[in-house]
Order: C-alpha cells, then sequence, then structure tokens
C-alpha cells in the first residue's frame, strides 16, 4: 500500500498502513474480489480514502466538514480515482442517515471516537454497517502516550492530571476531549460484537524524538520505521504509545 507523503507523516501511520493492508489482502482472498466496499469514517480529506481507491477499492467517506470534503473530491480527482471515492456529510453518530447498514467490507474509524459523545455508540454504528464477514480498523488518541509526553515536557502537574482524569485530559487547554487506554479500546470492540484480531501500539516513538534528528540524519527515518513497527505489537509499549490502533473482526471474518 503507498505510504502517505514522506518523510514525517509516514511516522504517524506506516503500522496502520502494514496492518490495514494485511487485512484488506485477507478480505480479497476471502471474497474472491478484488474490489472491496469501504466505509471511512471521519476520513476527512482522504490520508487512507485516496491510497486504498488507488488500490482498486470503493470508498464512501462520512465527516461533518464540508471544507474537508471539498478537499476529498479535489485530491480524489488529482489521483485520478474520483470514480472510486465518494464523500457525504454526516457522523459515526448519525452514520445511517447517510449509508446504508451491513454494505461494507472493511470500516475505518480512525480519529473519531475523541470527539464523539458516546464512543460505545460509535463503535456500535461502524460494526453495524459491516457485512457478515468484515474487518473494522479503529485507531484513537492513547492515553499513555500523553502522560509521557507531558511529563518529558516538564509539566508534571499535567500529566498527573491526565493520568487521574477520566477521559484523559491534561487540562481545561487540552486540544483532546478523551483519549483511551488499550483495555478501553478492545473492550468497545468486543462488547460491540467483534473479535479483536490484533492491537497495535502507534508512534510509540516518534514523538518523543526531535524531527530535526530524524530529518538530518542519514538514515534515522528508516531505522525508527523499523523501531516502531517492532514495538508495535508488543503490549508493554501500547501503555506509552500516542495513538492505539486495534483490529476487529465479525465472527464470521474471524472463522473464515
Amino acid at each position: 500500500m503507498p505510504d502517505p507523503t514522506r518523510p514525517r507523516a509516514s511516522l504517524r501511520t506506516a503500522v496502520v498502513w502494514e496492518v490495514l493492508q494485511e487485512a484488506l489482502d485477507r478480505r480479497v482472498k476471502a471474497t474472491g474480489r478484488d474490489a472491496l466496499d469501504i466505509l471511512d469514517t471521519g476520513g476527512g480529506s482522504g490520508n487512507f480514502a485516496v491510497p486504498l481507491a488507488r488500490l482498486g477499492h470503493r470508498v464512501t467517506v462520512v465527516d461533518p466538514s464540508p471544507n474537508a470534503l471539498f478537499a476529498l473530491e479535489r485530491r480524489a480527482a488529482e489521483a485520478g480515482v474520483a470514480d472510486r471515492v465518494k464523500g457525504v456529510q454526516g457522523d459515526v453518530l448519525g452514520l445511517f442517515d447517510v449509508v446504508e447498514r451491513g454494505g461494507h467490507d472493511v470500516v475505518l474509524c480512525h480519529g473519531v471516537l475523541e470527539y464523539v459523545d458516546d464512543p460505545a455508540e460509535g463503535v456500535r454504528n461502524t460494526v453495524a454497517a459491516l457485512r457478515s464477514e468484515g474487518v473494522l480498523s479503529l485507531l484513537a488518541a492513547g492515553l499513555g502516550g500523553a502522560v509521557v509526553a507531558r511529563a518529558l515536557a516538564g509539566h508534571f502537574k499535567e500529566a498527573r492530571q491526565a493520568l487521574d482524569d477520566p477521559d484523559g485530559r491534561w487540562g481545561t487547554g487540552d486540544p483532546m476531549p478523551r483519549r483511551f487506554t488499550a483495555d478501553q479500546l478492545t473492550g468497545l470492540v468486543e462488547g460491540a460484537g467483534l473479535a479483536v484480531a490484533a492491537v497495535h501500539g502507534v508512534r510509540v516513538f516518534a514523538d518523543l524524538v526531535p524531527g530535526v534528528l530524524v530529518d538530518t540524519e542519514p538514515g534515522a527515518l528508516d531505522a525508527l520505521l523499523k523501531l516502531e513497527a517492532a514495538a508495535a505489537e508488543l503490549r508493554a509499549f501500547h501503555a506509552v504509545a500516542t495513538q492505539l490502533h486495534v483490529l476487529g473482526e465479525t465472527p464470521g471474518a474471524a472463522g473464515a
């Protein structure tokens, strides 16, 4: 699968792309169809949707922002995949006002649960959008990464507040409405009826390394990408990742 714009963006998404690519390959093999129907909730301007469409899949993006959807349309046209990308205005809690239930092989829910009033309902809706054999890709902000970042910046009281706060926020100035632990996210996925196929930590080290080092030191980016990939699956590092990625499968897909 194509990487997003390099170099720095690849650090933020490389692990997710790799996991998603493997899941798509399994679905393609299981269905016998080269083109899957993918729903990207909160997909914005198409950071995932356009590369997925380049692979030949049909992608519907649901996003509340008209500006993001306009950017998506332009980006898809420039990439030559406008016929495979559809943008509709809406959100995950009102998902079935704009898309059909049970009509998708894969649903992406990236950077959405942090902002919705009821994360559990959001996950249930994404699952209801899946076919009987389908895969959910869930990406959300991790609590531990924020605590570590605040502490390393010398903001120890804010780090402690994030640790103690029910929503994982470090203060009133925190731009993130909610953060999660790996157990919380897997609980939401399992509570919606899916089996957890994999959990990965995303940006375990990337946000802690000075950007100038990655951008100027020969070989540093590739070495950091390999380190991120090696640590992503290790449970010990989930607790300090900036983001957490959970791959859920319907019972039918899990048994396929």
